[in-house]
């Protein structure tokens, strides 16, 4: 089988590449288990300085990686990649990893050493996604290669590129092809692998749709899957906000990427005192923005990585508004729109839940915003969804977003950002937005099983 990515740019295919047979993937796994007991048996710091050199040599191609993911998937030069959080989360890994698969000691006595290791799970698959594909990758990537694990990167066939410069430049900085391979596998073969229990630990990043197949082939297996999933993250403006801070974190949030955001808000509750202020700034913002080809650095909106994605947003855009809607985004401002993978973006109001709009994942350059009088009804709007990964609330009141937060079905709540990832924090999720959990400590207590000694002393 052969994967193919189609640039979004102007449609031309960008890069193809053949799938293993299953007999080559069999051997990729047989060379990685044996080779992850020597890297497991290396000194803890001795792991991490090969993966921050891994890093930093990512980090020394950026001006080729740049245009080169601008072609993959469409993102602005103007915006220069990804390298500072790709950096930002895997130093902070590396920084924690000590404390974080230290021993848990119980006793220490003349009569017995009891205490409770970390010890990895051998080998470990990462499923990336295209939205972030360097920034997602490392989430799990640098944490489980300093555990001791070996790794298996399947990227996306929209990113194949990306996939293959993070394993050039972890190779070139001294970890060998067997620890940290990419691999280019077909849906069948990936499968197969997970029910034979090919992996220790599976970590799959994408959609419902994707993370159930990984569920079931695991299913009898009781190999470990960490799952990132599908996200309609809400934002909330209590009267008490801070206007123009909200608005242009909010919208920012929804628009960025084309929103293609892991995290990015896809529906806005306003309380009703603001509601019109917030619209007015908000459609001013979304008009500003310049609709074209990434590589232009004047850009600030590029397509969405493929034609089918922007159909789904289109479709729900168009739903909304044969429904009642209000669409506020003139398409006049936005010529480049040409029915394909280049979308204007647009905001809507006079939306409700009855609309695929607020309801389904977008994935993309659209944002419905409806009026709330309270609390309690914004909390209810908020939960009114099959998702759960972030939630941003907008008050002055710490006290208050806490006692918010607290009653949001939600992996992660922020006041007064959103749209961000702290790597000190676990990220995870809840609902059909998936299980486990990464980063943190808790991260690696993920890429990790617990092992007991129990030592009594003669």
């Amino acid at each position: 089988m052969t994967i193919t990515c189609i640039s979004p740019i102007d449609g031309s295919i960008l890069a193809t590449r053949e799938t293993l047979s299953r007999a080559a993937a069999d051997e990729n796994v047989s060379r990685a288990k044996h080779s992850q007991v020597a890297w497991a048996a290396r000194p803890l710091q001795e792991r991490i300085e090969l993966v921050m050199a891994g890093v930093a040599r990512v980090g020394e191609m950026n001006d080729e990686i740049v245009p080169e993911l601008a072609r993959q998937m469409g993102r602005p030069v103007r915006y220069g990649g990804e390298f500072g959080g790709f950096n930002e989360r895997a130093s902070h890994m590396a920084k924690i990893a000590e404390r974080a698969l230290a021993p848990m000691e119980i006793e220490q006595s003349d009569a017995f050493h009891r205490f409770v290791t970390r010890v990895p799970h051998g080998l470990v698959l990462v499923v990336a996604p295209w939205n972030y594909p360097y920034m997602t990758a490392i989430n799990t990537v640098a944490p489980a290669l300093i555990a001791g694990n070996a790794v298996m990167l399947k990227h996306a066939s929209q990113t194949p590129l990306v996939g293959e410069r993070l394993a050039r430049a972890f190779h070139e900085a001294g970890i060998s092809e067997d620890v940290f391979r990419n691999v280019f596998l077909d849906h069948d073969t990936s499968v197969g692998l997970i029910a034979d229990r090919a992996f220790g630990f599976v970590n799959f990043t994408g959609s419902v749709a994707g993370g159930r197949t990984i569920e079931r082939a695991a299913a009898g297996t009781f190999t470990g899957i960490g799952l990132e999933l599908g996200g309609k993250d809400p934002g909330y403006v209590c009267e008490d906000a801070d206007l123009d801070a909200a608005v242009d974190t909010l919208i920012d949030g929804a628009m960025f990427n084309s929103g293609q955001c892991c995290c990015g808000i896809e529906r806005i509750y306003v309380h009703e005192s603001l509601f019109d202020a917030f619209v007015d700034k908000a459609v001013a913002i979304v008009s500003s923005y310049k609709l074209g080809d990434p590589l232009d650095p004047e850009t600030t909106l590029g397509p969405m990585a493929h034609e089918r994605f922007a159909a789904e947003v289109r479709a729900q855009t168009e739903e909304a508004i044969a429904a009642g809607a209000r669409a506020h985004i003139d398409p006049a401002l936005f010529p480049h729109d040409d029915g394909g993978a280049y979308l204007m973006p647009q905001i809507l109001t006079d939306v409700s839940h009855e609309m695929r709009v607020m309801r389904d994942e977008s994935f993309g350059p659209v944002v419905g915003i409806m009026a709330v009088k309270d609390d309690d009804e914004a909390v209810r709007l908020m939960n009114d969804s099959p998702y759960g990964l972030t939630a941003s609330i907008w008050t002055r009141d710490t006290d208050r977003a806490r006692a918010i937060g607290d009653r949001i079905e939600t992996g992660t709540v922020f006041q007064n950002r959103a749209d961000y990832l702290d790597p000190a924090l676990c990220w995870t999720g809840c609902k059909e937005t998936g299980r486990g959990g990464g980063l943190s400590e808790i991260g690696y207590h993920t890429l990790t099983r617990p092992k007991s000694y129990h030592l009594k002393k003669a």
